[in-house]
């Protein structure tokens, strides 16, 4: 077959202009503001001897520009925010995880793989990828070439044949997440590191602690029982403080020798910065995005918001909570203490897209009122539940 070049196209008639404006037209539909890497778009045309000369002027139009055309890409993962969901967080497989655990896992591929083209359900973590999605856009208008974004990577253990279900879904709530992690059975958590990852949430209690322990901040996600509405402009980010936010050390006390000797504690060292907890890198992750938007005088309009949500006192033990933020150079945009109160009502209020918590009895009390939860499991806390101590399992070997 000889080759045709544009170089030996002399003219064009009416009828080829027509073609090109139609070519032209088509492309403009494919234009995004997604941070989305230029592969996604890239197209691939076998020319036969059959193939018109106007055909070939059109296909030649829209590939060169494409190719020219300078679609974000999507963020390196040493400037981007990574956050890490699994597919079970991400989405509702409640039915799917039934039928891998009661028929095995050949049957749960073959149920997924027939009910391929079947969008999955929402999940916990739905709306809060949502909303990440939504900062991006807002940074993209602010800082059209930057690669400070959040990046979300799914990270599955699921097998590969499974993935074009999770594909089709995300590309049917037109979600942008280009990273996939399929490991095929095997924990998913090795890959953490390599996918350089701020934040990974789970369904899986077991692999969120294994995570921690490997010093990447988690949490276990749970579905609220009601739903309320959230914020599609703002992100809203809700933190517990000792054992979340920071360490055990002041929970400690409380649980060993109570609530005296814990005021006197802290009050003795109200000077001194609680030690860094799990959630810490998480919130400075966060606050190094706020700040982009109040460099360009966005701060009263910036789409990120963080909450600290603590069971302290202000007066006997707040001091020293603010006091350790302001020492690690972080901003949390609204402090709330509650003196041991219940927090579910407050977060009904606050509406938040994820709210983190070390206790249990925290996290179904959010629950309950609507709010989308992630327990992390850290620290002492989690040797009590509604302050009596629990048996705790052996470790496995």
């Amino acid at each position: 077959m000889s080759e045709i070049k544009p170089s030996e196209v002399t003219t064009v008639d009416g009828g080829e202009e027509k073609d090109w404006a139609a070519a032209k037209a088509f492309f403009d539909n494919l234009k995004t503001n997604k941070p989305r890497p230029v592969s996604s778009f890239t197209q691939v045309f076998v020319l036969s001897s059959s193939v018109s000369l106007t055909d070939f002027l059109v296909l030649n139009t829209i590939i060169n520009l494409i190719c020219l055309m300078p679609f974000p890409s999507q963020p390196k993962p040493r400037f981007a925010v990574t956050i890490a969901v699994s597919s079970r967080t991400l989405f509702n497989m409640v039915a799917e995880r039934k039928i891998y655990e009661e028929e095995g896992v050949e049957k749960y591929v073959a149920h997924q793989v027939e009910h391929e083209s079947e969008p999955l359900k929402p999940g916990a973590a739905f709306p809060f990828v949502q909303a990440l999605m939504n900062v991006n856009s807002r940074l993209r208008e602010l800082y059209p070439d930057s690669e400070e974004l959040f990046d979300i990577v799914l990270m599955t253990n699921n097998h590969a044949q499974v993935g074009v279900r999770l594909i089709n879904s995300i590309n049917h709530y037109d979600l942008t997440i280009e990273r996939f992690c399929m490991t095929g059975g095997k924990s998913p958590i090795g890959y953490l590191k390599a996918y350089m990852t701020n934040l990974y949430l789970s369904k899986d209690s077991e692999k969120v602690t294994e995570a921690i322990e490997e010093g990447i901040a988690a949490a276990t996600m749970f579905m609220p029982e009601t739903e309320n509405e959230l914020s599609d402009t703002q992100l809203r980010v809700a933190f517990d403080g000792d054992a979340v936010l920071f360490s055990d050390e002041s929970e400690i006390i409380v649980k060993q020798h109570g609530l005296d000797t814990f005021f006197e504690h802290e009050k003795e060292f109200e000077n001194k910065p609680l030690a860094q907890g799990p959630l810490k890198c998480f919130l400075e992750a966060l606050g190094k995005l706020q700040r982009k938007f109040y460099a360009k005088n966005e701060r009263l309009n910036c789409p990120i918001r963080t909450f600290l949500v603590t069971a302290r006192s202000a007066a006997s033990s707040g001091a020293r909570v603010l006091k350790t933020l302001r020492s690690w150079g972080l901003e949390i945009d609204e402090a709330l203490f509650l003196a041991g109160a219940p927090k579910g009502p407050l977060l009904q209020k606050i509406k938040p897209h994820i709210f983190f918590d070390d206790q249990m009895f925290h996290i179904e009390g959010a629950q309950e009122l609507g709010t989308i939860s992630a327990h992390v499991p850290y620290g002492i806390g989690q040797k009590y539940h509604r302050g009596k101590l629990i048996e705790q399992p052996a470790k496995k070997e």
